[in-house]
């Protein structure tokens, strides 16, 4: 038997290699997987895996034989997934909306990753965040931040919105619901974070699943609150042959905007009893953005087998075959801004011929061009996308030559925007657009030792024409005395447009008509782990010409435009993370280092850190687990991004640095079987480090300390 199932372990891992999707998910194997699944890990397997296979109780657990019938009646008939992968209890995945090719992940049931409630904390060294929870945040590694083609004003909530490429879907053999239920601080100023998701299986390859969340925050600041809704609603068929994903998913974004502090003396030089009493620049104008989204995907394929299947054959994985697919997608974003006239008062404006502070008055936009004291800026796009794919599978998935994928697509695109000529007609204005594109890709495997691939997408003609791109990937894996060593490699280049709104804006405090050209943009990426040593290297080496950003076009706070800067921009970024352990401590240390050739285009901290440190044990044998410790996030000083709540973007700017300031957690995590509980104190050090520097964004302070707590159940017994 255990040769039998060594067997299937190894087909797996073939299998995964060749269907995971880019450079990152190539040389995933079952069994790495089904080690992850039983420690509850929430990581791609490329994180940090722990030594033991524990289950959720602590018992080590054995691989299970999916050829059993009491674990499993019927096979689940898929081209996706192998009988190793079916042996999982459960698991989930995401579907890429371009090719028939699916990314598997565990479900998060560990405490290391859940207790960082903030999710734009959980990768690398994190985000730099406007704030509390449901606020906007940029990551602070320049190559981990989104390039959003359309509707960038989304963009700094890109850690909350669900999209098609990363709508879950789950397979269980039995129902799955998990609860989670977060709070902080008093009543009036509470941070709140609910989720509940719901999976189940109609028949073995069959299934359903809802995920909700609402995460936001009262405010501690002025006028700071902010409350997001998302909600992904996803089915999915994988049978033998015929395959379909389909999904809903609906984002629904209110955030107060109170324009950052009237000075950064408020939070370095002063003291106030309580966070409300922050004078802020928009607390008398009400501004206020509200986006809304809602999206359809659907994506299908028909299997054409070019060799008799027998009955034996669950999936077509390991046989020459066929597969044409058709993907559709519909997108919908709003965002509506409002506001009405109002100005603020800087108690440290300016200083007399004595050194006296003199009080100044003064207001944040300098333009109204529709209306004088008040706004609705109300901005939509729609966009259609239809693609049709062929994939084919000379031998099957894990040969030299894997697959071979060629698709062709069209984008219909439409915007609205009220102009100052719709008063007249009572309308919006509309305009539409028209993309054309055609894109494959190559891939393939020399055992489990190789993995290799290459794509490319071109837009011949229609809105987007001449936009191309461009990437290759290569993943070497080898095994030192039983252990797995990865490195990995990509190569993209990337020639893109300009976005809509980047190029045509209205509203009531910024017009412009642009005539920008396109961006090119060359990166080298290469990676190097042992997760059994939870110790991984990489680096990015990149060049962009013809950077478009925004920026100054002033000296007010609100002067803040598109530019293009029309020479090259080099960046340079070098990562390490190494999680140290001695019996139950450990030491995570995640470091990244960046350089950029021009700070005034891309700026970017020289030195950022997470660095989690705790200790974990059993207080109850197999019954009851603690972790005790600390979490800090760091970055030296530099002129970070401002936020301009009308536009909704991050913008460069040279006036006030930020940085050099330690924001440490105390946290207390229990986890008794599928129930998680933490304890936290965030910003802990508060008043250890001088009064205040505590920014992440130029303007806007990070919470000053509150107590959380926090608890997760999960059911799927």
């Amino acid at each position: 038997m255990s040769k039998r199932l060594s067997t299937y372990l190894l087909a797996a891992a073939l299998l995964l290699a060749a269907l995971a999707p880019g450079h990152v998910c190539a040389q995933l194997d079952a069994r790495s997987l089904m080690r992850a699944q039983q420690r509850g890990e929430n990581t791609n397997l490329y994180g940090v895996p722990n030594p033991s296979a524990e289950d959720e109780e602590g018992q080590t657990q054995q691989p299970v034989d999916s050829t059993r019938e009491r674990r499993i009646r019927k096979p689940l008939e898929s081209y996706f997934f192998s009988d190793s992968i079916r042996a999982l209890p459960n698991f989930k995945w995401n579907v890429s909306k371009d090719y028939n090719r699916i990314t598997i992940e565990p479900l998060d049931t560990t405490l290391t990753a859940w207790r960082i409630d903030y999710p734009f904390y959980r990768n690398g060294v994190g985000d730099a965040p406007i704030g509390a929870l449901g606020q906007g945040s940029v990551p602070l590694n320049y190559f981990d931040r989104p390039e959003w083609r359309d509707f960038g004003f989304a963009a700094p909530f890109h850690s909350y919105v669900y999209d098609m490429q990363n709508a879950p879907f789950y397979n269980g053999k039995r129902p799955f619901l998990q609860m989670t239920y977060l709070e902080s601080g008093q009543k009036r100023y509470r941070e709140t974070n609910f989720e509940i998701r719901h999976a189940q299986n109609i028949s073995p390859s069959t299934s359903f699943s809802v995920d909700y969340k609402s995460r936001g925050t009262r405010g501690l600041y002025e006028w700071s609150r902010t409350k997001n809704q998302n909600i992904a609603v996803t089915f999915a068929h994988t049978g033998k042959r015929y395959s379909v994903h389909a999904g809903y998913v609906n984002n629904h974004i209110e955030t107060q905007e109170n324009g950052g502090v009237v000075g950064e003396w408020a939070i370095r030089d002063t003291t106030f009893e309580m966070p409300s009493g922050v004078p802020m620049r928009l607390t008398s104008s009400k501004a206020e953005n509200i986006y809304r989204n809602h999206a359809f995907f659907l994506t299908q394929s028909y299997a054409l087998p070019l060799q008799r299947v027998t009955e034996n054959d669950f999936s077509l994985a390991d046989l020459s075959a066929v597969f044409l697919g058709h993907s559709i997608e519909y997108d919908v974003w709003s965002k509506t801004y409002t506001d009405v006239y109002g100005e603020y008062t800087d108690e440290r404006g300016s200083k007399d011929a004595d050194g006296n502070f003199v009080p100044t008055t003064g207001t944040y936009y300098s333009d109204w061009f529709i209306h004088p004291d008040r706004s609705r800026d109300s901005l939509c796009e729609r966009r259609l996308s239809n693609r049709f794919f062929v994939q084919a599978q000379p031998w099957d998935r894990n040969g030299v030559i894997g697959t071979i994928d060629g698709g062709v697509g069209i984008d219909l695109h439409t915007y609205s925007q009220f102009g100052l000529g719709d008063y007249f007609t009572g309308k919006y204005r509309r305009e539409k657009k028209t993309s054309y594109f055609a894109y494959g890709s190559i891939a393939g495997k020399i055992k489990k030792y190789v993995d290799w691939g290459a794509d490319l997408r071109v837009y011949p003609s229609g809105y987007r024409g001449g936009d191309m791109s461009l990437g290759a990937h290569l993943a070497l894996k080898g095994y030192l005395r039983g252990h797995a060593l990865i490195l990995q490699g990509r190569f993209s280049a990337e020639k893109r447009s300009p976005g809509y709104w980047e190029e045509n804006l209205f509203s009531n405090h910024y017009v412009w008509s642009n005539s920008l050209a396109k961006e090119h943009e060359t990166r080298i990426e290469a990676s190097f782990r042992v997760p059994d040593y939870a110790l991984e290297l990489a680096a990015w080496q990149g060049v962009v010409t013809d950077k478009i950003y925004y920026g100054p076009t002033g000296s007010g706070d609100s002067d803040v435009g598109v530019r293009q800067h029309g020479g090259s921009v080099s960046l340079t970024s070098l990562y390490a993370r190494k999680d140290f352990r001695l019996g139950g401590f450990h030491l995570d240390n995640r470091v990244l280092l960046q350089w950029s050739t021009n700070q005034e285009v891309i700026p970017v901290p020289l030195v950022s850190a997470f660095l989690s440190y705790y200790y974990e044990f059993w207080v109850v044998r197999d019954v009851l687990r603690l972790q005790i410790g600390l979490d800090g996030r760091y970055n030296t000083k530099y002129y970070a991004p401002g936020y301009n709540p009308a536009l909704s973007v991050f913008y460069n700017q040279r006036e006030t640095e930020v940085g050099n300031y330690p924001y440490v957690d105390a946290f207390v995590m229990g986890k008794w079987k599928r129930m998680r509980i933490f304890l936290k104190y965030q910003h802990v050090n508060r008043g250890l480090f001088g009064n205040g520097d505590y920014f992440s964004i130029a303007r806007y302070p990070l919470n000053p300390g509150m107590f959380k707590m926090g608890i997760s159940w999960g059911f799927y017994d």
